[in-house]
């Protein structure tokens, strides 16, 4: 990579975690944190959650369809203002989220799909 490709995806990187962090979901009673930390929803590598468990309650699948959809626009906003593809964008934003779920001892998807704990 590229000296002046470093830094753009640094800057990327720097507004995907203001976007991202910034995307609060309605007022459901579990949110975001408290569904990670119930290893109820986990990380993805593409910057997105979803539910660890296939069968998960309407609640969790609601949550995650409102983070995922707050954090898309987020990210389109972002590969639009900087003129980068949408999948760069998820794919920092992604790598950044997962180093953070490890730390938190949240789930997190493995390249093969699978849920595991850190």
């Amino acid at each position: 990579m590229t000296q002046t490709n470093a830094r753009h995806m640094r800057a990327i990187f720097a507004a995907v975690l203001l976007m991202a962090s910034g995307t609060a979901a309605p007022a459901f009673a579990l949110d975001l944190d408290e569904a990670r930390a119930a290893g109820q929803i986990g990380e993805r590598p593409d910057g997105l959650v979803g539910p660890v468990s296939p069968g998960a309650n309407a609640e969790v699948a609601a949550l995650v369809e409102t983070i995922n959809k707050a954090r898309l626009e987020a990210y389109r906003a972002l590969a639009q203002k900087e003129g980068t593809p949408l999948d760069a964008v998820q794919a920092v934003a992604g790598e950044r989220q997962l180093q953070a779920a490890a730390r938190n001892g949240w789930y997190v998807m493995d390249a093969g799909g699978r849920w595991r704990k850190p």
